[in-house]
């Protein structure tokens, strides 16, 4: 399922957000930030926004729509300086409208300030509560315009370190952060690094982006990963940058998902190569529940990175897990389903038969490739099953004599809290059904997914160090009703119900 509607009817995850930020030397920052706005698109498709300070006065623009609707030359031309942030985002806290578009920008006593955020607060309401018991007036519904105007309390008392500080010690949740403090630019990664944030430099300055795919698209070099609980500062004449150390919680909680399928396959997430990684999954899904078959073909695009990896271990092994003849080529890998790249997530499906129909608007198998032939479908997840039913259903109209399917993910039981747009447990198939339960529903000749060991083992992570809520329905944060699967310290807020 490729990020941004590879499936029909809403049966995928949405990433929440794509952040940047940049400072240069002597050059308007808002063509860097729109190219790499351009490379991120995948993160978010419903807004679009950039702030930027020319050493005088704040400017932004944020519109909903695409990157590449949100702005046209005018916008760009007033977006002066050369020190900015952007923002691509899908909604999920906070209700969609321009209001909760981002970058957030708000003007205070101390100066000006602008946040782009990839996460979801859990300790949101709280945070809100205490602020407008304090004067604060808000303009959205949203978790981001609580940071801004936290940070900017604290910057009315406090160092800008300082204040960064003592707002991380407020907020609860999982964040990655880009911010404009007048001409500054910094880099905010949550004590667990839950979500993705990396450093680049450019020939004549920095960049942070949510992947390394916008630094490759701004002739940039990937510097590191911005470390959970790190603040980065960017000089504002794009000379160098600073690096502090705000928190360290001794373990991490990086999103699996990331590798698994929101991140593109050409980032390097976490000091790894997203595209490598799924071809790992791909051969440990053959170890651990391959299947014989004439035919394996992926998904487009989200399934063949796993694709690649089952069949290649598919040739080296069989099913058995004995050495493969030299004789016996293995299963095949096909292309078997083609892909309309012109039906967008808007396309427009009024009833529910046409929704069920819709999948044939998108993939067309190839019927020379599955007549007669047992065939496997490789793909990243499957989250309500609305569309690997459909697909079953396609190829054996096609001819298939046997169709399996094979996920490179474990089964997702549980809704996301911390940034992905995910659907709630009553939606979820695997939520209250066994495999065979899902394979029966789907009714596909045989089912399998990969195990957590394998995904952690894959990352080359601990368990302990990963995010899995979706798939085991324990948390590494405080979710109100929720299990933690780890010692959890939420801020308290006297006198604050902990939800307003």
């Amino acid at each position: 399922m490729e990020p941004g509607g590879d499936h029909i009817d809403g049966d995928e995850p949405r990433e929440k957000c794509g952040i940047v930020g940049v400072s240069l030397t002597d050059r308007a920052a808002v063509r860097p930030l729109y190219y790499a706005l351009y490379a991120l698109q995948h993160r978010g498709q419903e807004s679009a926004g950039i702030v930027t300070h020319d050493g005088f006065q704040q400017h932004s623009h944020v519109e909903r729509g695409l990157v590449g609707d949100a702005f046209d030359e005018r916008a760009l031309e007033s977006l002066a300086g050369s020190t900015g942030i952007g923002h691509v985002r899908y909604p999920t806290a906070g209700s969609l409208d321009k209001s909760c578009a981002q970058p957030f920008s708000v003007s205070f006593k101390s100066g000006s300030l602008g946040l782009s955020h990839n996460g979801n607060l859990v300790n949101a309401d709280e945070v809100r509560a205490e602020l407008e018991s304090a004067g604060h007036a808000f303009t959205s519904d949203g978790d981001t315009e609580v940071i801004a105007h936290d940070l900017a309390r604290n910057l009315l008392e406090e160092d800008l370190v300082r204040a960064v500080k003592h707002t991380m010690g407020r907020i609860h949740g999982s964040y990655s952060l880009t911010i404009t403090h007048d001409d500054t630019v910094l880099g905010v990664r949550d004590p667990l690094g839950n979500r993705p944030l990396c450093l680049g430099k450019l020939e004549d300055g920095y960049v942070l982006a949510s992947e390394s795919a916008a630094i490759d698209t701004l002739d940039g070099e990937l510097i590191r990963d911005v470390k959970p609980g790190e603040l980065v500062v960017l000089e504002p004449d794009g000379a160098g940058y600073d690096t502090y150390q705000l928190v360290d919680a001794g373990s991490t909680a990086h999103c699996f998902f990331e590798h698994v399928y929101f991140a593109r396959p050409d980032s390097i997430i976490d000091g790894s190569l997203v595209y490598e990684v799924r071809r790992e999954l791909g051969r440990k899904l053959w170890e651990e529940s391959g299947v014989e078959s004439d035919v394996v073909m992926p998904v487009p695009d989200s399934g063949r990175a796993f694709a690649s990896g089952y069949v290649d271990a598919a040739h080296e092994t069989t099913a058995d897990g004995d050495p493969r003849a030299e004789d016996d080529g293995g299963v095949e890998f096909a292309e078997g389903l083609m892909k309309n790249r012109y039906v967008g997530r808007t396309f427009i499906m009024p009833t529910q038969d046409e929704r069920e129909r819709a999948v044939r608007l998108k993939l067309n198998p190839i019927r020379s490739t599955v007549e007669g032939k047992t065939v496997t479908i490789i793909d990243d997840s499957i989250v309500r099953g609305t569309t690997s039913t459909q697909l079953v259903e396609l190829v054996r109209e096609a001819g298939a004599e046997a169709v399996h399917m094979r996920i490179g993910a474990p089964p997702i039981v549980a809704p996301c809290y911390f940034g992905i747009d995910m659907a709630t447990r009553e939606e979820l198939i695997a939520a209250d059904r066994s495999v065979e339960e899902i394979r029966e529903r789907i009714a596909a000749d045989s089912l399998a997914y990969l195990s957590i060991d394998a995904v952690a083992a894959a990352l080359e992570a601990s368990r302990a160090d990963l995010c899995l809520g979706c798939v085991t329905g324990e948390y590494p944060f405080d979710v109100e009703g929720e299990t933690t699967d780890r010692r959890v310290e939420r801020p308290e807020f006297s006198g604050v119900p902990a939800d307003d």
